[in-house]
Formats: C-alpha cells, structure tokens, sequence
C-alpha cells in the first residue's frame, strides 16, 4: 500500500503557521479563514499521528521541528521549474547590513542559519550606517539609527550600552583615567555613530564633542584604532565584545550607559511574503535577541 501524502494545501498552511507564528496571520498570507488554518494543521496531524505544534504559542515539538525541515526541502523542490539545476532552484535572499554588526554579531550565528535553511543562498552586501547607503536590490537591510524610517517597515534588533575602552599598554602609559575631567583631558577618538556627548551627560557634564583627535565612521575601525593605541574609544559592548575577549581592549569604566542609537532590520512593504524573507528575519530575531 502506498504511503498517503498530506494534501499540499496542508503543508503550505503548517509551514507558513512554523514561520509566523498566529494563526490570523497565516490565514492573511494564504488568504483563508483563521478557522481553516486550524482545520489544515488538525488534518495534518491526523495524517502524520503526530503532535506537530507543542503550545499555543505555536513553538513546535521536535517531531514537529524535523517535518518542518522536509518539508521546506520538498516546497523548494516543487517550485523548482522544468530545466533548472538544483542551485537554480535555490532561493535568493540578498541582505545589506553594517560592517561592524556582520563581524561582531551576524557572522559568528551565520553557519546556524545556514545550515538551518540549505535551500537558501545567502548574499551579504555591506551599508554604511546612519547614511543609509544600502544596495537598492538588497530585500532585507539592517540599518543603525535612531529607528525614525518612514521609507520602510522595520523592528529593532539590538539595543547596547557604552562604555570608554583602550589598549592595555595605553591605559598603563597615560592613566587612569577615574574621572570625566581626565577623559576630557585625554586623546579621544570620535565616531559620529557614538557621540562622546552620551557619556559626558550621563556623568552630569553638558561637554561638546572633542575638537580634535581621530575620527571613524566605522566602530570596528574605531576598535581597532583604540587597539593600535591612538586613544580612547566609546564602544557599544556587544559590538566590540571580540576586542574584550582578545584582550586588545580594557575598560576604565565599570559603568555602561545606553547608547542614543540601536539596529533595526527594515524591508519594504510586501517583503516578508516571501518565506525565506519572513525565516531570516524570525531567525535572526531569535539569534541576536
């Protein structure tokens, strides 16, 4: 007797429910009544005998977790059309995204993803950040800002803190460095994207901006300046947690203060229709939250 196949309509439905999450939200995108969602994912259940989602948050069970994998391979292989190749029939997802987060924070979560999603080809195009220069053929871009984008849809991703950090051979040389008299004092390296203005406040002091000294519009080339012993950098501490680790850079500071500023994955409206937008964008959230 030959295995029964669950109707197509059943597995459109359980995936888009894995990935979204609400069950008013699937019936939006498949353009069905929430009740028929239900209905689908109860008669997927019934064929497989098996519990695929766990809670009513929808998170899934393991056996529910390993059929979600197949299948996503199986809908990627029907949408694959007559003469094309297997990396052909991948589907495309081009990413813009600023250098530092990419380094720090994208790219040590990266191998997940894509082992997690094998049918997807991933492109990372680099965009400078608070200018907004990003690829226009990007899908999904991660922007860093104070989150005011009229032009796109958008969620924040990672809020930081900051804190003053240096090379351990210049903190023996010209510190300690206890008081905000003796930063004022000392040579500051600056970055529009993390204004000094933010410690000095936070200490009481209404300083300006240092109105000399090196200036990068980059914090992983800020870090490394920092580093190289040019001065002393303000630094967000999840993006420059691989400098602490290596131990190229030092605190003087037990004290963070929150920075002004955060990133936000944004995409154009009608983006997330498409499952592998709306699955790096959940993935991501999950990874970096």
């Amino acid at each position: 007797m030959t295995a029964r196949i669950p109707p197509i309509q059943c597995l459109l439905t359980f995936e888009a429910l894995a990935r979204l999450r609400s069950v008013t939200q699937a019936a939006e995108e498949l353009c069905v009544t929430p009740s028929a969602v239900s209905h689908r994912v109860r008669q997927l259940e019934q064929i497989l005998g098996t519990k695929l989602f766990g809670r009513s948050d929808f998170s899934l069970t393991t056996e529910g977790s390993e059929y979600l994998a197949h299948v996503r391979e199986g809908l990627a292989v029907l949408g694959r059309f007559p003469g094309q190749g297997v990396a052909q029939g991948k589907r495309k997802l081009r990413v813009a995204v600023t250098p530092t987060f990419a380094r720090s924070i994208l790219m040590p979560r990266l191998r997940a993803f894509i082992e997690a999603y094998p049918e997807i080809d991933l492109t990372l195009q680099v965009s400078i950040p608070l200018l907004d220069v990003v690829a226009e053929d990007a899908d999904l871009m991660i922007r860093f800002g104070t989150g005011r984008y009229a032009d796109v849809e958008h969620l924040c991703l990672l809020t930081d803190e900051v804190t003053p950090l240096a090379a351990p051979a210049f903190l023996r040389e010209h510190g300690p460095f206890d008081t905000v008299e003796d930063l004022l004092a000392a040579k500051l390296i600056k970055s529009p994207l993390e204004p000094w203005r933010t410690w000095f406040l936070a200490h009481g002091v209404d300083a300006p901006e240092p109105a000399e000294g090196s200036s990068f519009n980059d914090i992983g080339l800020m870090c490394d300046a920092a580093a190289q012993g040019l001065g002393i950098a303000l630094v967000r501490l999840k993006l420059g947690q691989p400098w602490l680790e290596n131990g190229t850079l030092e605190r003087l500071s037990p004290r963070n203060v929150p920075s002004p500023h955060a990133h936000y994955l944004c995409w154009r409206t009608g983006t997330m229709e498409r499952w592998e937008c709306a699955a790096f964008a959940e993935w991501l959230k999950k990874s970096v939250g």
